[in-house]
């Protein structure tokens, strides 16, 4: 690991007028949505607390022996216990 050689990344295609234009305009809107955005992810915050929705108790766990299932409710792949 001798040398102490500079980090080079590689060379890419310069972009066209085109793509620089477009991008410029992808920004603009979003730069433009953004305050509004804000606005929205503020509000339903507001609404969330407002309705309780973070006081929910959460569920006991159940109790008792069932099918082992995946989060989606298919087989799990690993074989059943018979007995």
């Amino acid at each position: 690991m001798g040398g102490t050689r500079a980090l080079e990344s590689p060379r890419v295609a310069l972009r066209t007028p085109r793509q620089l234009a477009n991008r410029r305009r992808v920004e603009a809107v979003i730069g433009l949505a953004a305050p509004a955005l804000d606005v929205l992810l503020f509000a339903g915050e507001q609404l969330a607390r407002i309705a309780g929705r973070n006081d929910v108790d959460p569920e006991p766990p159940r109790l008792g022996r069932r099918a082992a299932r995946s989060p989606l409710g298919g087989p799990t792949g690993a074989p059943e216990r018979r007995g």
